[in-house]
């Protein structure tokens, strides 16, 4: 079949297999001019591997310098009766198999990972066929519904305000423009459910097991991934459900911290730059910010994407070859560092108050705004033949 794009309002229904191997050759091959980790982790466990930060983890630990086996955990759909699957299933193939053309070990486990279940296989795995203990465990899990581990019930996140509901623009990526969008008063109920869905309960809980089970080497490291932005934003994320479920999220990584410093080792959370990622895209007022921003970091020769980034943490942060890790004084890493640099906010609030309905494609950088984003299903990339038809049974489908 021939595969295109089909977007409704923020979601991308397909993904292009090929594309996607593209997109993960790609970013093998950015890690490998950057600057290299030095004295990186061996074995690595990546919850939430598939996309994003969690797969640009993978790869930069994997092909950046640190030559690292890892084991990834994520939640995809593979190919059926009804569709393609998801690109996540598809990365997660085509990482394995660059990875063991190098000799390396990558383990796919697809799957919820907030099940008992899930946690045990992996545990089971590291004792019997990964060399018995993990020495980074990253924490990427990205989702809105997490059930609750005592009773089961589903408890859900809200992408909401805190106080007063706010009003502004959002993308409408399958028909090209700005549309209103409101971001909703959270309650007090979704507030909290939010914190437990996307702050670091789950993370704490990994840990503990992991820990428990004692498979986390002397000198285990842990990392998640946090977003805070500049005071343009924060009325949107930082002071909403989101940046409340964050502040949960830094508060643990103190306590985890105490508890790893046992076995000499470290937790820290690494608050990154603001990027178009699948859950972004449906932020009211959120999306104008990013337009810009990408405008003027792009001009200034300072644009990263997940990969540049995540090779910027492992390789100039927390394995740079010195005793201890750069952290600002609330023992954060910070590599949204440029993008809250002066002389970019300033330039972005010049864009932000003209930018409207219709000027935003021509003063913002809206064309690789939609590239990033057709990019995450493997679309719109260079030296992909998107007119030759693909043939499912010819693509390697089978998670080990």
């Amino acid at each position: 079949m021939k595969i295109e794009p089909v977007i409704k309002g923020q979601v991308a229904k397909t993904c292009h297999p090929i594309g996607c191997q593209k997109a993960v050759e790609d970013q093998i091959a950015q890690v490998r001019k950057s600057k290299q980790i030095k004295e990186g982790p061996k074995k690595v466990l990546v919850l939430g591997s598939s996309s994003g930060f969690g797969l640009a983890s993978r790869i930069s630990l994997a092909f950046g310098g640190a030559r690292a086996d890892t084991i990834g955990v994520a939640f995809e759909r593979g190919p059926s009766e009804t569709g393609l699957g998801t690109a996540g299933w598809y990365n997660s193939i085509y990482f394995r198999e660059a990875a063991e053309k190098e000799g390396l070990i990558a383990k796919n486990f697809i799957g919820d990972a907030f099940s008992p279940a899930m946690r045990q296989g992996v545990v089971d795995y590291i004792k019997t066929e990964f060399g018995g203990s993990v020495d980074l465990v990253v924490y990427s899990l990205a989702t809105g519904i997490r059930p609750d581990p005592k009773t089961g019930e589903r408890i859900r996140s809200s992408l909401k305000t805190i106080g007063e509901p706010l009003t502004g623009y959002t993308v409408n990526l399958e028909e090209d423009r700005l549309q209103e969008g409101v971001l909703e008063a959270a309650t007090e109920q979704e507030v909290a459910d939010t914190v437990r869905v996307m702050g670091g309960e789950d993370w704490a809980e990994w840990i503990e097991f992991l820990s428990g089970e004692g498979v986390l080497a002397h000198g285990c490291q842990t990392v998640a991934y946090s977003y805070i932005g500049s005071e343009i934003t924060h009325k949107i994320y930082h002071e909403g459900t989101l940046g409340r479920a964050k502040v949960h999220l830094h508060g643990t990584a103190d306590v985890l911290d105490a508890k790893l410093k046992e076995i000499g080792g470290q937790a820290h959370v690494a608050v990154c730059k603001a990027l178009v990622t699948k859950a972004s895209v449906f932020i009211p007022a959120f999306s104008p910010y990013i337009l810009a921003l990408f405008k003027v970091m792009k001009e200034l020769g300072l644009h990263e994407g997940c990969i540049e980034q995540m090779q910027r943490l492992f390789a100039d942060r927390l394995y740079n070859g010195e005793e201890l890790v750069p952290v600002d004084e609330q023992r954060l890493i910070r590599i949204d560092d440029w993008e809250l640099r002066d002389d970019v906010q300033e330039k972005v609030q010049v864009i932000l108050k003209e930018l409207d309905q219709n000027n935003f494609q021509s003063i913002s950088d809206y064309e690789g705004y939609k590239k990033d984003f057709l990019a995450l299903n493997g679309f719109g990339l260079d030296g992909v033949d998107y007119e030759k038809e693909v043939y499912v049974d010819d693509l390697s489908i089978k998670m080990p």
